[in-house]
């Protein structure tokens, strides 16, 4: 990291310290910035301040804003290899890319013998240790351990009835474009008075995150017998 300015240069130093101060008064996770705390802050509450100037997509953090420019409006691509001449838009890529020329695999499975270059392969990779299946099929309900699998059982089993409109938002996919503007209506356009979660303080700005919210508390055991430990 380079800056020619040496607030920004303390700034970024701080994304190196192990303390934590700046505390998520919702959910209690603990970050370096305040400026990461309030984008943290945004996935809560459904806010996107950054706007995109160039069509009417939102976004939470100022550095999805500039991954969005580049890959749709700008083309940038200003991330090149050094080796080949391979250039993308985002750091991370690259730090992925040149793992091909090194032959690093830094993440290794702590049951077998597996390795990756990409953390996504990893966590791919365990779930043939667990068995866990989180991609399922809006159709039919069956499920698979990796998204690619999922989608080629659509297309072999559901054929041309499957939904054609991905939201941009969420993983949800949509038959008829007019649909598609009803769901980002209903579930992801911003309100002026916030949804208070009625289990905890929590509030959204934005249905879908209150939502997926809900779900988290779906599991608890909030009624409590006062004369044994048995809860439901």
């Amino acid at each position: 990291f380079t800056s020619l300015r040496i607030s920004n240069l303390n700034h970024h130093v701080k994304t190196h310290s192990d303390e934590k101060h700046h505390v998520c008064h919702l959910c209690l996770k603990a970050f370096n910035t305040a400026t990461i705390l309030h984008n943290h802050l945004n996935t809560h509450t459904g806010t996107r301040p950054y706007k995109c100037g160039d069509c009417d997509m939102a976004f939470v953090t100022s550095g999805e804003l500039s991954r969005h420019k580049r890959y749709k409006h700008t083309l940038e691509k200003p991330f090149k290899c050094s080796v080949c001449k391979y250039s993308c838009v985002e750091a991370s890529k690259m730090k992925r890319h040149t793992r091909s020329h090194t032959g690093e695999r830094p993440y290794a499975c702590d049951l077998c013998s597996y390795a990756s270059k990409d953390a996504y392969k990893l966590k791919r990779h365990m779930r043939t240790h667990s068995g866990e299946k989180p991609y399922e099929c809006y159709v039919c309900q069956a499920k698979f351990s990796q998204n690619g699998t999922m989608k080629i059982h659509m297309l072999q089993k559901h054929g041309e009835n499957v939904p054609k409109y991905q939201c941009p938002h969420c993983s949800t996919f949509i038959s008829r474009k007019s649909d598609l503007g009803t769901h980002l209506r209903n579930l992801h356009s911003y309100m002026a008075v916030a949804i208070k979660c009625s289990y905890c303080e929590a509030a959204f700005h934005e249905r879908y995150a209150f939502i997926q919210h809900k779900k988290t508390h779906r599991n608890e055991k909030r009624l409590k017998c006062d004369q044994c430990s048995y809860a439901c």
